[in-house]
């Protein structure tokens, strides 16, 4: 029996389940960068499909074309934009076309990435050093300064960077992109703390081992598959549609009063710094 204090509280399961989730993100406009392929088309589909509208991007044409095809086969609201992150001319295109065909900017997911260092950290060149550091964190901190007037005009919106769970436990053979990756989780908080007042809030994902073509190294050669596997309490890599969804769940409403935070989702792995 609930008394007259608990019942102001209380939910009836039925009412819980009653919104519908494909309208969760309904009036939502999104920006997803390198999202023709793997993680970031999975990312672009999943908030089409749960009501946004999209905008991918990626630094080849033919690449955008495709990707804008099979969005608009779904029956998805969806534009594209060639667009190389580490351009100002090219950010700048990417939410010029945001607004002009969708009035303006509420989602913005930060995914590109590049990795041309495979070896241990300080074995890394210089230049290899810079181009990580200038497309993994430093095109993912200009892409949110420059995202912050629109999102502004929309009175707050939703920040979010795909980091890894190299950013936690740093993999022998990625020592530059691991770091590169710690970084984001500290970008995070900062810029969640400057902008929480705005109701922007900043949050990101750490993937494990997600079966891409960009992670093809790893999984599709049978011994660093099984060395891989055996620390993944899962027992299994990662698809793309499961990191997907827990980056709409975090654009929605229904992680409003979420910001600052890193989610892993690595089947299991160690991630704690």
């Amino acid at each position: 029996m609930l008394n007259k204090y608990m019942c102001r509280f209380y939910i009836p399961a039925r009412n819980m389940c009653a919104s519908n989730t494909k309208s969760m993100l309904t009036g939502k406009v999104a920006v997803v960068t390198a999202s023709t392929d793997g993680i970031g088309y999975a990312i672009a589909a999943r908030l089409a499909a749960d009501g946004a509208r999209v905008v991918v991007s990626s630094r080849k044409e033919g690449n955008v074309r495709s990707a804008v095809d099979r969005l608009k086969a779904g029956g998805f609201p969806v534009a594209g934009v060639v667009c190389h992150v580490g351009r100002a001319e090219d950010r700048s295109r990417l939410f010029q076309e945001a607004v002009h065909r969708f009035g303006g900017i509420d989602i913005l997911v930060s995914n590109a990435a590049v990795n041309p260092a495979v070896g241990p950290v300080l074995e890394c060149k210089e230049s290899e050093w810079d181009k990580i550091f200038d497309i993994n964190v430093k095109s993912a901190y200009l892409l949110s300064k420059e995202v912050l007037p629109h999102m502004r005009k929309r009175n707050g919106g939703s920040i979010i960077y795909i980091s890894s769970i190299a950013g936690f436990q740093p993999m022998p053979l990625l020592g530059t992109y691991s770091v590169s990756k710690t970084a984001l989780l500290g970008l995070t908080k900062a810029a969640a703390a400057d902008l929480a007042k705005e109701n922007i809030r900043v949050n990101c994902v750490a993937p494990g081992i997600v079966r891409t073509r960009f992670s093809s190294a790893i999984h599709e050669d049978e011994g660093t598959r099984t060395a891989v596997l055996s620390q993944v309490p899962l027992g299994r890599l990662a698809e793309p549609r499961e990191i997907a969804g827990l980056v709409s769940f975090l654009c929605s409403d229904d992680a409003s009063y979420i910001t600052g935070e890193t989610v892993v989702a690595a089947g299991g792995m160690q991630s704690r710094l």
